[in-house]
């Protein structure tokens, strides 16, 4: 099993130790950048259990929403990163990533955000704001939709094809300002340019008057876990400008981030 069991061989015989907890936990390890979709044999052998054992938890797991299942492949939901947010809450990433933000904010005088996918939102693990923006103004635990923001946009660019193409089309998204995009075709090219270009702009498309950009953080292996962006009032740059100012500190700060993972 891919789970760490270094602690564990001390307390399998003692009765606080939930094996069904353990067992569960392996088959969410299963998956990873390498094996984003899996069978239900892969997952058996992978996590070392029997077919059926395999097929409780991942039914289970798409019973909750964690998992989907098309009928022979088992992948896991965006919504699974609601168990990493729990941790994210109480550790270090967002107190290690609060100096890069500040920096962020006083170089460009703006905001500046860290964002996680979460469903059909992003949402908020760290913020530093030098201005007042619109009434998008964020904080910590902000949510906002993916589809029409810069940092939902990198972070579905993260995605491998087939879960994009999942989540994309599980959305029903709805027009915010004129310029928000809907549909699905329009959706994936600015998801895919933004996966090309490594970056994203929104240009009030989330609410009239404010823009943004954002950048992609990589953690070691190179997978897509936070997105770092500005948001700003529309007025005060082009998304020309925001690309000539903005960009190269942003991703000054997501290495930055990036050394830290």
């Amino acid at each position: 099993m891919r789970t760490d069991d270094r602690w564990v061989p001390a307390m399998r015989n003692q009765r606080d130790f939930v094996a069904a907890l353990h067992k569960g936990l392996g088959i969410i390890e299963c998956f990873s950048a390498s094996h984003p979709r899996l069978t239900l044999s892969d997952a058996s052998r992978r996590a070392g259990m029997t077919r059926a054992a395999a097929r409780r938890y991942l039914l289970t797991l798409a019973s909750l929403g964690y998992a989907d299942f098309d009928g022979k492949f088992f992948s896991l939901t965006p919504r699974i990163l609601r168990l990493g947010y729990a941790y994210l809450s109480t550790a270090s990433i967002p107190r290690l990533a609060q100096p890069v933000l500040e920096t962020l904010a006083d170089e460009a005088r703006e905001a500046a955000s860290l964002a996680v996918l979460d469903g059909s939102d992003v949402l908020f693990i760290a913020h530093s704001a030098k201005r007042r923006l619109l009434s998008a103004m964020a904080s910590v635990g902000t949510r906002l939709p993916a589809w029409c923001t810069a940092m939902g946009r990198v972070l579905l660019a993260g995605m491998v094809d087939d879960a994009l193409d999942r989540w994309l089309k599980g959305l029903r998204p709805r027009k915010l300002t004129p310029k928000t995009l809907t549909s699905q075709r329009e959706l994936l090219e600015r998801v895919l340019q933004a996966r090309a270009d490594g970056y994203a702009v929104n240009d009030e498309e989330l609410e009239m008057g404010l823009r943004s950009i954002a950048v992609p953080v990589r953690n070691s292996r190179g997978d897509v876990v936070f997105a770092l962006g500005i948001s700003l009032q529309a007025a005060r740059m082009t998304p020309a400008m925001m690309k000539q100012r903005l960009l190269p500190a942003l991703q000054s700060g997501s290495a930055a981030l990036s050394a830290m993972l």
